[in-house]
């Protein structure tokens, strides 16, 4: 592994400002992808920053605009967080889909999104519950719809000098039943070839996929079918998911797979969520 300058801060406005003036840094919480990256050569860091003890990014609490999740806090504690479990099991789902139970321990809902990874688990559960990506800069506080943070592979709406804080499920929670099915080749361990999130919301539903576009994307086409043409085949409903979705070949499976995944997918997961 490259060597590189370990610092740890305990405030965010610390944070913010060495994000700022410093190149070569790079923020660390769980650290699950980042060491994995930086032994790897994928990453290259001047600067390892701990931010895992700055108090706004621990925050886990249900408040009067929803859910908010600190960026730095582990996936088991949001799988076990009571009102999660409640309000919104799509998530947890989704969580607990990601590695190994000692990996969950570490691994955080910031860095899954902040590693902006097309097949990020957690991203289409956030894009159908309609979360809220809180941003601290130098100078400001902004908050990001979860659909516009994830800009590319890798990339995200980060500015120089920011960090993510926080997530924000916002209320009113939905209603109706949330699924998130996900195909990989070694089952959780391994990232997604394909992965989709399903919400009923009332008679409506939203449906978000991942690997298979450049970033975690809204099944529009499909969500018309079965939103505003009440369409109730869902073999047809699904086979408009072809529509919404560009996919790649990779080692986890060709363009041609994951366009047939996504569309069983999808189908099963309306069969799960529309007909309770």
């Amino acid at each position: 592994m490259p060597a590189f300058t370990y610092q740890r801060c305990t405030s965010l406005s610390e944070a913010t400002g060495l994000l700022e003036r410093q190149e070569g840094i790079m923020p660390m919480a769980g650290g699950t992808d980042l060491l994995v990256g930086l032994r790897s050569g994928k990453f290259n860091a001047a600067v390892v920053l701990d931010i895992k003890e700055i108090p706004e990014l621990k925050v886990l609490e249900e408040g009067r605009r929803g859910i908010t999740i600190g960026a730095a806090v582990p996936l088991n504690e949001i799988i076990n967080f009571a009102p999660v479990r409640q309000h919104i099991p799509l998530l947890v789902q989704a969580c607990r889909s990601i590695g190994t139970y000692s990996i969950r321990n570490r691994a955080t809902l910031g860095g899954n999104l902040c590693n902006a990874s097309p097949a990020a688990d957690t991203a289409p559960a956030l894009y159908c519950l309609g979360a809220l990506v809180n941003v601290a800069g130098p100078r400001n506080l902004r908050t990001v719809p979860v659909e516009e943070f994830i800009t590319g592979p890798g990339k995200t709406a980060l500015q120089k000098g920011e960090l993510l804080v926080s997530v924000t499920i916002p209320k009113p929670y939905p209603v109706g039943k949330g699924v998130y099915l996900k195909a990989s080749r070694t089952g959780s361990v391994d990232l997604s070839s394909v992965g989709v999130a399903l919400q009923k919301w009332g008679k409506e539903v939203r449906i978000a996929l991942g690997a298979v576009a450049p970033t975690p994307i809204r099944a529009t086409s499909v969500e018309k079918a079965v939103n505003q043409e009440a369409l109730t085949d869902w073999y047809r409903a699904a086979d408009r998911v072809k529509i919404d979705i560009a996919p790649i070949s990779d080692l986890r499976g060709s363009r041609e797979y994951r366009y047939h995944l996504a569309e069983v997918l999808v189908r099963r997961g309306l069969e799960q969520v529309m007909e309770v």
